[in-house]
């Protein structure tokens, strides 16, 4: 036995209805959410420098390590970080820290080879990533500057890091 289903004027305004207030209660985080695709990368084949931290002076044409962002610069709101780990066998992460003062290294712990997150005020991280590992972050971002960086240990003072402005 076939049933065959006639979709009339009727029956579509009657759909139409039903279905616009369960759409209209989905979450609204797209609206409005300014995204950001993330690649954590490096390359193995170079040197591991030092030195190569925010505000440390050294030469960055030298990093093995980064952080690509697909905007440098965004509007105040709603940011959605969309995090990939590009690394074939490392392990990475993305903090995100505002920067209190232009040019001024991050509050770091030389002996852990490690920005301080605390200090530096942390608002957010996506933590360590596998090889190929996707993750994800909103925050809240006011104007400023804020620098997006891997805290890993060495990773960060490899050059493994970004500079984001908002406005």
């Amino acid at each position: 036995m076939e049933i065959k289903m006639i979709l009339t004027r009727r029956n579509f305004l009657v759909v139409a209805a039903t279905a616009a207030p369960a759409l209209a209660a989905l979450p609204a985080a797209a609206a409005g959410e300014t995204v950001i695709d993330v690649s954590l990368w490096d390359d193995p084949n170079k040197d591991t420098p030092t030195g190569l931290g925010y505000g440390m002076g050294g030469d960055m044409s030298k990093a093995n390590m980064g952080i690509k962002v697909s905007q440098a610069e965004v509007t105040a709101g709603h940011v959605a970080f969309k995090v990939t780990n590009d690394s074939k066998d490392m392990i990475h992460e993305m903090v995100v820290s505002p920067i209190k003062e232009t040019g001024k290294p991050l509050p770091y712990d030389a002996d852990l080879d490690k920005v301080i997150e605390d200090d530096a005020g942390h608002l957010g991280e996506v933590a360590e990533l596998d090889p190929g590992q996707k993750g994800g972050l909103t925050l809240d971002l006011k104007p400023g500057q804020y620098i997006l960086y891997c805290n890993i240990p060495a990773h960060y003072g490899a050059g493994m890091w970004t500079v984001l402005t908002v406005k």
